[in-house]
């Protein structure tokens, strides 16, 4: 493999190519970026797709107030979105739930 292939991405802002980050790095940097802004760490992904404009979007899976026992913890579930760099953008809360309940929708 030649490094242009490795690095067969789109130019930055200095003409410079770049790898598109994969599946992996983008999870790990919205995690962090979220958990910085929030205080809040993930515990799990509902949802994880491409968006029309090259973005991401996720839903991730928290715990907002833990309590014992652990069934009774006050679950979150939180949409985020990336841009195409793995940067957030944006997060909203989607809804709120007992840890030991099932999706009522």
């Amino acid at each position: 493999m030649t490094d242009s292939e490795k690095t067969s991405g789109t130019p930055d802002e200095r003409g410079i190519e770049r790898s598109a980050p994969s599946a992996v790095q983008l999870l790990r940097a919205a995690r962090e970026q979220f958990a910085e802004l929030t205080g809040l760490r993930p515990e799990g992904l509902a949802r994880f797709e491409r968006t029309q404009d090259g973005g991401w979007v996720l839903e991730a899976e928290v715990v907002e107030l833990s309590r014992i026992p652990d069934t009774m913890s006050v679950m979150a579930l939180y949409e985020v979105t990336l841009d195409s760099d793995g940067m957030l953008t944006g997060y909203r809360r989607l809804r709120r739930y007992e840890r030991g309940r099932t999706d009522s929708r």
